[in-house]
């Protein structure tokens, strides 16, 4: 697990690699308020409950980047447990109508799909107290992709469109390497190159890195 505080603001942010597939599901939290967003809850929901209570944190906004069940598949658990919406994009609502299906690869028990309580679009931004989300829509993975730039604390959270010295896959359905190329070049590298990547899966990256070496998409 990873746990980290913006020092000169005092943003808490902690990442848990959850799920099978280790999603990492970042807890984001004002520590002046306690008010807090949760982005991509896939699973092990009690953990992430206890990393809320340690900072005594209550969650008023659910986040989903994508609809792949490793990043929604715990989110109605969550929000029956805080009674906060979801938020995610309406183009990858056909993925969370067939998480059976995705379950079935796996060989997982179905998670109750959760909705779309309020649609996440580009340009949005997300607000929870001090705390200030702008949604980037960043197709490719999948048609719903989305990633969230806070600008104030110089990151990126990307889900599974760009990880260090990769992409996300586009072989799964809805995806399209020719989109997640675009999203990359058009909305992620031009974000400032010091902004830190928190993708999907593994570990940080920064936008300087990424332009200069990523095999898969360079400028």
């Amino acid at each position: 697990m990873q746990a980290e505080r913006d020092l000169k603001k005092g943003l808490i942010h902690e990442v848990l690699p959850v799920g099978m597939l280790g999603c990492n599901c970042s807890i984001l939290g004002d520590p002046v308020t306690h008010e807090a967003m949760v982005i991509d809850p896939g699973d092990d929901i009690a953990e992430i409950v206890a990393i809320l209570e340690r900072h005594q944190l209550s969650v008023k906004m659910i986040v989903i980047t994508h609809a792949h069940i490793d990043h929604i598949g715990g989110a109605s658990k969550l929000r029956a447990l805080t009674g906060a919406p979801v938020y995610m994009n309406e183009n990858d609502k056909f993925l969370a109508d067939h998480l059976s299906v995705q379950a079935k690869w796996l060989g997982m028990e179905t998670p109750e799909n959760p909705g779309i309580d309020t649609p996440a679009r580009e340009g949005d931004i997300l607000r929870v107290a001090g705390i200030e989300a702008h949604v980037l829509h960043t197709p490719g993975h999948t048609p719903g992709s989305i990633s969230l730039y806070l600008p104030t604390e110089k990151k990126v959270i990307a889900g599974d469109t760009l990880f260090q010295d990769s992409v996300g896959r586009t072989d799964l359905p809805g995806g399209d390497f020719n989109q997640i190329s675009s999203s990359i070049r058009g909305k992620l590298y031009t974000l400032p190159e010091s902004t830190i990547v928190y993708p999907g899966h593994g570990a940080t990256t920064d936008i300087a890195t990424e332009k200069r070496s990523n095999p898969f998409v360079r400028v």
